[in-house]
């Protein structure tokens, strides 16, 4: 898996740490704690086509396995916000936690919505359902350029009544209902 820096394995040596964020300009910080709190209370009042004014034509959003990757505020539009909205009703984000640095943001919090259309392949069940996300932003220019989301929707689904994990998620450990396995690899 590449991000970007130089990858390195040898022992002793280190991938390059944080080079996102080298020259993060701290003087936006207040510019870009402005746009991203506007632009959640944007999501918040439910304006897909009003998210010109927060996100760069050309914006990438990356998103974990379920949510996908858009290229673009059309795209975002198109393939997130239109379906998120057609599955999940009655809709609130709630940052619980942000940080802002510079020309970037960082949040995590909860969506709760009421599960009211097609999700996952599964039919509406009108149950209210909570939405784990973290968020990480960066701002340029008073726009939003790249957002880098981690969206739970292994919990929505068990929320919905489908186990992802089919039983082996790591939970078991935490019940007791079996022994975590230790590396084969220690030193």
């Amino acid at each position: 898996m590449t991000n970007g820096a130089n990858n390195v394995s040898s022992a002793g040596s280190r991938p390059e740490q944080a080079y996102l964020t080298k020259d993060n300009d701290l003087t936006k910080t207040e510019v870009t704690r402005s746009v991203v709190e506007n632009m959640v209370d944007g999501l918040n009042d439910h304006k897909i086509n009003g998210m010109v004014s927060f996100f760069a034509e050309s914006f990438r959003w990356m998103g974990n396995a379920g949510c996908g990757a858009k290229q673009g505020l059309r795209e975002f539009q198109d393939n997130w916000q239109r379906p998120f909205q057609a599955a999940f009703s009655d809709k609130i984000c709630i940052d619980e936690a942000r940080l802002a640095e510079g020309e970037w943001m960082a949040a995590f919090g909860r969506q709760e919505a009421t599960h009211s259309g097609e999700f996952m392949g599964i039919a509406p069940t009108g149950k209210r359902v909570e939405i784990r996300y973290m968020d990480f932003w960066k701002v340029v220019d008073g726009k939003i350029v790249d957002n880098w989301v981690m969206v739970d929707f292994p919990a929505v689904l068990q929320q919905l009544g489908v186990d992802p994990f089919k039983g082996e998620g790591w939970e078991k450990y935490d019940r007791g209902e079996a022994i975590a396995p230790g590396p084969n690899h220690q030193k």
